[in-house]
């Protein structure tokens, strides 16, 4: 059973850390700055109110993606209208080297950017994601962290914690983070300092998830048993 429960933490702890990485790539540098900031989730949700989200995504998330000049190349046509007749000889070859690859379609989590339509769909004023977005993204995230965090949450079951407080307290924390972290998306929509909620549900679920994996870990391969399980354990013998 050490071994199941090893290798199950080993591989929901990688995808944790793809996970963290995959976001702050996502969410970072939207407000021109390095990091991820409480502005940049303000514009990530509710729009940065400047210029339309294909400039604010290549001079944030996606600026690494194109060279300059053919990013300020597609920025200037954006800025000029977006025309079809342009999009066919200039936009459309430029996405389908840069960009396509991508954002084809076929994932759900990215804006297609196949054909003018859709492309003409990201020039328009940038208002945030919008709410459809949201609540697709909202039950693909309740599904899956539920399910790690039950895994995760039945190992940690195991462990050896006093007071007793704390072990409850780890394990229903996550779960309540996850909660708050998904309202708040909905709520900056309305009031923008509710940004910082979501900073702190995904910090609290963080902490939650790396100490329940921590002492796990810990008492399966390093720590001794505790005095009270082997009293317990010489009880039940007796």
């Amino acid at each position: 059973m050490r071994i199941l429960y090893t290798c199950a933490l080993c591989v929901v702890g990688l995808a944790y850390l793809f996970a963290f990485i995959y976001l702050f790539h996502t969410y970072s540098g939207r407000d021109g700055g390095t990091g991820l900031t409480y502005q940049d989730l303000v514009i990530a949700y509710t729009g940065s109110g400047k210029g339309s989200k294909l400039e604010s995504a290549l001079g944030g998330p996606m600026s690494s993606m194109l060279p300059k000049d053919e990013a300020t190349a597609l920025i200037t046509w954006v800025q000029q209208g977006a025309d079809r007749p342009t999009f066919d000889t200039f936009v459309a070859p430029l996405i389908e080297k840069r960009c396509a690859t991508c954002h084809d379609g076929s994932n759900p989590h990215l804006i297609s950017l196949a054909g003018y339509d859709n492309v003409k769909k990201v020039t328009d004023q940038d208002k945030g994601t919008d709410i459809f977005t949201l609540v697709r993204v909202s039950h693909i995230h309740l599904f899956g962290i539920v399910m790690f965090l039950f895994v995760v949450g039945t190992i940690f079951g195991h462990a050896y914690v006093r007071p007793l407080w704390i072990k409850y307290v780890a394990m229903a924390a996550p779960f309540l983070a996850l909660l708050i972290d998904v309202s708040s998306w909905y709520l900056v929509k309305i009031y923008h300092p509710f940004a910082y909620l979501t900073m702190a549900g995904g910090a609290m679920l963080g902490l939650s998830f790396g100490f329940m994996w921590v002492v796990s870990m810990y008492q399966m391969w390093i720590g001794k048993t505790p005095k009270a399980v082997l009293e317990r354990g010489s009880e039940a013998i007796g």
